[in-house]
């Protein structure tokens, strides 16, 4: 790990001035962003230390929003009394992430820009070929270990799959990622354009300048999310990344749809609107038979490769039941 300035700030302003440094990261957490420099993957020239700024840790629920300021951390919104209650998917996608330690230091604005635990990307010393982490020098991971890679989204350039499970929640409930950068100037961008896909720039993850900050995250409380659940398939029980989950939210008319919100997580490289599912579904009876066929069209441009053939068969699957639990079938 090579020497880097550590730099504490008293307010967001002053953070926003030290971030003009050249070639400097915002330290919080949730980002990883000591891991990223003890693998050598990312060597700072300054970390700016923002962990103590509690005017960006606010949780406020009104009427019809819910705003989480930047450095809240994961287990204060998780355990906000009208959490569970009002946003049942953010929740579960909270508590089911990392560990109750993890979630008591995580921020929500750090967790949103973690990066992909491909171990191509995190293990320059074994793998040199990594477009995302050095441009244009390929990717080892089409023709490696690629079980865990992303099925949707891909490009030849980059299979590597998003992490998260929050991001995934706020992306089917349309949650809006405020930014500000040291002139004050404010950018509301939907958090399903905040994240890019890889295309031939996979080392491009967000629509986030260098000199911004996240600031908060808002999102509606819409009838849909009050009725949502957020399902997470993996490996084990706990601190384990999603294979895939799905974060659904669905309002009945009787026994068929009016409306409903679906996004998957694990199978692609970026949290990932399942639109044409949603599409599908709109107006249909709420029965398992037409949750299951109509989850299928999620898949329905999956790039497969030989290890990962598998999550074509979960993501579908993930949908139907998080639907199912969603709307009181199951």
């Amino acid at each position: 790990m090579n020497p880097f300035d550590y730099v504490g700030v008293s307010d967001a302003d002053d953070a926003l001035r030290q971030k003009q440094r050249v070639d400097s990261r915002f330290l919080a957490g949730g980002t990883t962003q000591i891991d990223l420099m003890k693998c050598d993957v990312e060597q700072p020239a300054a970390l700016i230390d923002i962990n103590q700024l509690e005017e960006m840790r606010e949780i406020a629920f009104t009427a019809d929003t819910l705003r989480i300021g930047a450095l809240a951390r994961m287990s204060e919104v998780e355990n906000h009394p009208e959490c569970q209650q009002n946003a049942p998917a953010i929740y579960d996608s909270l508590w089911q992430a990392a560990s109750p330690q993890l979630r008591n230091m995580a921020s929500i604005g750090g967790n949103l820009l973690q990066r992909t635990r491909c171990v191509y990307f995190r293990d320059p010393h074994t793998f040199s070929a990594c477009n995302k982490r050095q441009p244009g020098s390929g990717c080892a991971a089409r023709g490696g270990v690629n079980g865990n890679h992303a099925i949707l989204g891909t490009s030849e350039s980059c299979i590597a799959v998003y992490p998260g499970d929050l991001a995934v929640a706020l992306t089917a409930f349309e949650a809006v990622v405020i930014v500000r950068n040291a002139a004050q100037r404010e950018r509301r961008i939907p958090i399903d354009e905040f994240y890019l896909l890889p295309g031939d720039t996979p080392h491009l993850e967000h629509d986030l300048g260098p000199e911004e900050m996240i600031v908060a995250v808002e999102l509606p409380l819409t009838p849909a999310l009050r009725q949502s659940h957020y399902l997470k398939v993996r490996d084990r029980s706990s601190y384990e990344f999603a294979a895939a989950s799905a974060a659904v939210g669905i309002e009945l008319d009787g026994d068929r749809i009016r409306d409903l919100r679906i996004a998957v997580g694990g199978v692609a490289t970026k949290p990932w609107r399942a639109r044409h599912v949603e599409g599908a579904l709109r107006g249909q009876p709420f029965n398992e038979q037409t949750l299951r066929r109509a989850a299928e069209l999620v898949v329905q441009d999956a790039e497969l490769l030989p290890q990962n053939q598998y999550k074509k068969l979960l993501a579908p699957r993930a949908i139907a039941r998080a639907l199912m639990k969603a709307g009181g079938m199951a």
